[in-house]
């Protein structure tokens, strides 16, 4: 992958033809280096992908007026009742709901998998317009996709990807995938039916979680663009093809991008990654990004948080009030409740893993003997032995011909699924108890029945971090919060492509699941507030976000028993109808960005190829802080002396002459305060800066303490984190810091 910054160029052929000349200085001959080029990106950024050996690739990073020369790496892709849970309900009998009155003008791009255009999730809405008039893209003919009838007032683009792919890993089969925008895993499917998905009454799993169906933004329209590929189930998909999803996307005219694609730590440099990339120059053009914050299966650890960049939004994954409690009852009399997507009653043998697997460690290579199966036995196996996961068990299970699994697993890591092996999810307590029962039975069979549920709304306090949902600081740029939101990403129901089997509806779990969601509200903010920036956008989600359950409990961060932190969920959890209506918003611009860029390192040569004509890209004459980023958040990683940090908001609300008065809860051992005291907006003063001072008043190394500020003008609320690291260790706490814009503001 070859980048090479901002298209400086509107004629496409002459770009292009640039890419070959570059190409020429490392190749003998002008075919060899036409032969090599898989992609030429061309509009709104330059660049390409190409076949170069470690040689020639060292020597185009050389080169002048390239930026970034990167291998094209294959990454992995990371609802009914959740737009209820978050306050957009339809059926409310008041005025028309949110959902259906906005989005109409707005086109959300989706990379992803591509789609199943037959699923009702993609027909169109009762009365809807015209597609709108900047629409410039296409719906591609392809395999078993036909443009005519795919595609529609709804569905208004597909196009798909597989050049890198079929590169890096050879041709596709044509039992695996459809060459064309038509979705072959299911995940593609999923995601676009949640952040912009059509009413749909009656959405079930065979009887369970029924409910209507919809996207965040129903009325919305719809671009997928296929880049992400089926191997053996799973999505793989080509940076290469990334690359060239986000460049039509940005061209085609789509207002909103939603990618749950990722990469795990550790992460490359900013403009080494498609992500960066793409999102960059997507809101140079006004175009709002957002990503999945990545899952990680073992506990959560910090610092695995992924799709950092400050121009895009990250996101985190939680659960609803929809829990789908299972009973297991042992020999007629004992019962124990857990949790499962099971639909169907079954009668078994209960069997300790020990029976088929050695050392009780549940996975296919522990096997005790092919010609012992379990037919007929529910299997209990404990995710701590051996540290397996459940699809490891499941797999096990699946292998050794199980009729099904009990999987105990520690404390809030309790997350059904629809299994290969039916799967029933129990806390440790409940394993234990249930293993020490049949250690009793002796060699006395032990009889089980599994009696499904048909799941429950609002017994269990939500919302909960996902265990799976990688938690921060960012490892790039620890100064800048990552995640930035957290919503719905556990046991959502979302469309499915229904030719493989009788369903047309899904759970599925994970960030990917939460990305559309703020996807989805993201497009009704937009559609309100046509002229907002990405970043006022994301001030928008990020400051009307909450962070207590339904039991006016802090989040509780999943895997653990602790209460959540920003590096759980960002600034907490979405809140659609608050979000359309923040009173202040925390806005940037290009400029704001590069000033972060020059603070990372990179220079004023390579900022001006990545940026649009006219853009200032001067350095300042001094580095200053990454945390003075004019983010809806303050994360300072590094706090040793009394640090200066400054934020500009702009008042949005209805009432332009207005006063916000400040709430601060400080974080442990640090001193917080604000000048000025009170924001004075008038109708010719809608923009305000204001200082926030931090100082250390404690002896602490590598420990974040977290508090925050909210601004309120009786209406609003405007809530950021504070998320402080005090690093001083010598015992004595004296000096101050403040950088040469913010001095005589120390305290």
């Amino acid at each position: 992958m070859v980048y090479m910054g901002q298209s400086q160029n509107l004629d496409t052929e002459l770009t292009t033809k640039s890419h070959h000349r570059l190409l020429l200085k490392v190749f003998g001959s002008e075919e060899d280096a036409m032969q090599s080029v898989l992609y030429s990106y061309t509009y709104s950024f330059s660049g390409f992908a190409a076949k170069l050996n470690s040689t020639q690739a060292t020597t185009l990073a050389k080169m002048q007026g390239v930026v970034s020369v990167f291998e094209s790496r294959i990454l992995e892709l990371h609802t009914t009742r959740s737009w209820d849970f978050m306050g957009l309900t339809l059926d409310n009998g008041r005025a028309t709901p949110m959902q259906l009155a906005f989005g109409a003008d707005v086109i959300v791009g989706i990379l992803d998998s591509g789609i199943w255009p037959e699923s009702e999730s993609f027909h169109e809405e009762h009365g809807m317009g015209p597609i709108p008039s900047s629409w410039k893209g296409e719906c591609e003919e392809g395999e078993d996709f036909n443009p005519a009838t795919a595609c529609n007032r709804k569905l208004i683009g597909a196009r798909y990807y597989l050049t890198g792919i079929e590169q890096q890993l050879g041709p596709l089969t044509a039992d695996s995938e459809y060459r064309s925008p038509r979705d072959r895993v299911g995940h593609g499917t999923h995601t676009a039916s949640t952040a912009v998905g059509s009413i749909v009454r009656n959405a079930n799993f065979h009887g369970i979680g029924q409910g209507t169906a919809r996207g965040g933004g129903p009325r919305a329209r719809l671009a997928v663009y296929k880049v992400c590929w089926n191997q053996k189930g799973v999505g793989f998909c080509s940076e290469a093809d990334i690359m060239a999803g986000f460049h039509d996307a940005l061209k085609d005219g789509v207002h909103m991008i939603s990618a749950s694609i990722g990469r795990a730590p550790p992460l490359p440099p900013f403009f080494k990654s498609h992500a960066d990339i793409g999102s960059f120059h997507a809101m140079q053009l006004g175009v709002t990004v957002v990503f999945s914050a990545g899952n990680e299966n073992s506990a959560p650890h910090p610092s695995l948080v992924q799709n950092v960049s400050p121009w895009s939004i990250s996101v985190a994954a939680s659960s609803i009030d929809r829990t789908f409690p299972t009973k297991i009852v042992l020999d007629g009399n004992l019962t124990f409740m857990g949790e499962s997507l099971i639909t169907s009653q079954i009668n078994g043998i209960l069997a300790d893993a020990g029976s088929f697997f050695r050392d009780r460690i549940c996975s296919r290579d522990y096997y005790i003997n092919v010609n012992v199966s379990a037919s007929g036995k529910v299997v209990l196996c404990f995710s701590n032995v051996g540290l397996v996961s459940s699809d490891t068990a499941i797999d096990a299970v699946q292998n050794a011909s199980g009729l099904a699994l009990i999987f105990a697993e520690p404390l809030a890591r309790q997350i059904p699924d629809v299994d290969a092996v039916p799967t029933v999810h129990v806390d440790l307590q409940q394993g234990t108890r249930i293993r020490n029962y049949l250690g009793l039975a002796g060699r006395r069979p032990v009889s089980i029945q599994i009696i499904p549920g048909k799941g429950v709304i609002g017994k269990s306090p939500a919302p909960a971090v996902a265990y799976f949902s990688c938690r921060g600081p960012s490892s790039l740029s620890p100064d800048i919060l990552k995640p930035d939101i957290t919503a719905p990403g556990v046991n959502i129901l979302a469309a499915w492509p229904s030719n493989y089997s009788s369903k047309m509806w899904n759970f599925l779990s994970g960030t990917s699941m939460s990305c559309p969601h703020v996807a989805g509200v993201a497009a009704l903010i937009k559609s309100i507030h046509p002229d907002w920036s990405p970043a006022a956008i994301r001030s928008a989600l990020m400051t009307t976000a909450y962070m207590e359950d339904t039991a006016s409990e802090v989040i509780l961060a999943g895997g653990s028993t602790k209460a959540s932190d920003p590096f759980d969920v960002g600034a907490g959890h979405l809140n659609p109808i608050k979000a359309m209506d923040p009173g202040l918003v925390y806005d940037m611009k290009t400029r704001d960005y590069i000033i972060f860029l020059c603070n990372m390192g990179y220079t004023q040569n390579q900022i001006s190829l990545m940026v649009r004509p006219g853009t200032d890209t001067t350095c300042p004459h001094y580095f200053t802080s990454t945390s003075n980023l004019n983010y809806p958040a303050i994360t300072v990683s590094n706090l040793q002396t009394t640090t200066a940090v400054k934020r500009t908001v702009r008042n949005v609300g209805r009432n332009r002459n207005t006063l916000y008065y400040p709430k601060i809860i400080k974080p442990n051992g640090v001193d917080v305060y604000i000048w000025p005291k009170v924001l004075a907006f008038e109708w010719f003063k809608d923009e305000i800066t204001y200082y926030v001072t931090l100082k250390p008043r404690k002896i602490s190394q590598g420990r974040y303490d977290f508090g925050e500020i909210v601004w309120s003008d009786r209406y609003h609320n405007v809530r950021i984190p504070l998320a402080v690291c005090v690093n001083i260790t010598d015992g004595v706490i004296t000096g101050s810091t403040v950088s040469h814009s913010d001095a005589g503001l120390q305290s």
